[in-house]
């Protein structure tokens, strides 16, 4: 291709580009004001009294670069920059309205248009687009509820996109013993706290309970902690070695001798998962 040629199509790109930013500008719309609502809201236009400047592209060159760049990306990326837009305003765009708040033409990308409608974090109602969380919650009263509804916990990676303060009621809940949330090796966990509730244990988590030995020596407990990424409340080495520098034997604490509780009828049972200490009670219940 000649350097002729080269210009011409430049040229040709720039009016292309001129064109599309004078439509955006002309028909420019804004978000609706009210945006707390769960259900996606269309985008209302926005009616200026005071007419657009017209934008030149010697004074928009970077504006159009990006409008540019973002139609040549891959599908993939195209794809995400509108799931941001629909993640971060909640409504529900047109294909159209899309394209003049991020640029994305679905109508001239076949591809993005066919993804966006099968993507898992899209709705869309067949004129619609608006995001779709993993769960349909508003608010903290519905996340309460929500969470209420999984006595074997829900993962709060899959609650941080149900409303944008979501994270917040989270903490504001455990703040007032709601819920339970607790935290494993990878995520947090919210739990119901509601003790009624019957949990089903694995039989797998009841052996590798009753078969897990304490050790004897407290300062080898404390490693195990140490191990799992836990604080021990004591420091055993830390007593031992003053112990043997100055010559203090800490002496253990008298502890009174407490009247052994027999287990009845009447006593309220939370162990009910472990039958073994049961015993005794359903010895006695046989014998009487």
């Amino acid at each position: 291709m000649s350097l002729k040629e080269q210009l011409d199509n430049f040229k040709k790109q720039q009016v292309k580009c001129q064109t599309t930013l004078s439509s955006i500008a002309s028909s420019r719309q804004g978000p609706s004001p009210s945006s707390s609502l769960r259900r996606p809201v269309p985008a209302a236009a926005i009616i200026h009294n005071k007419p657009s400047a017209p934008v030149k592209f010697s004074s928009d060159t970077e504006r159009l670069q990006l409008i540019n760049n973002v139609r040549k990306a891959p599908v993939g990326a195209q794809i995400k920059r509108v799931i941001s837009l629909l993640f971060e305003t909640r409504q529900a765009f047109t294909p159209e309205q899309i394209n003049e708040r991020c640029y994305v033409d679905m109508h001239a990308n076949k591809a993005v248009f066919d993804s966006m409608r099968k993507n898992p974090k899209a709705h869309y109602d067949g004129r619609r687009f608006s995001y779709k969380a993993e769960h349909n919650v508003n608010d903290k009263s519905e996340l309460l509820s929500l969470i209420n509804k999984h006595p074997d916990g829900i993962a709060a990676n899959d609650l941080k996109d149900a409303y944008p303060n979501v994270m917040e009621d989270l903490q504001a809940l455990k703040a007032s013993e709601d819920i339970w949330l607790l935290s494993n090796s990878q995520e947090d966990v919210a739990y119901p706290n509601d003790f009624k509730r019957e949990i089903t244990v694995d039989d797998d988590f009841k052996a590798l309970f009753r078969d897990t030995e304490v050790p004897s020596d407290f300062l080898e407990v404390e490693k195990e902690l140490k191990k799992y990424g836990l604080k021990p409340v004591t420091d055993t080495a830390a007593r031992r070695a003053a112990e043997q520098k100055y010559g203090i034997v800490m002496s253990k604490p008298k502890h009174k001798k407490k009247r052994k509780q027999e287990i009845t009828k009447r006593t309220k049972l939370t162990n009910a998962h472990l039958p073994e200490l049961f015993q005794s009670l359903n010895a006695s219940t046989s014998r009487n």
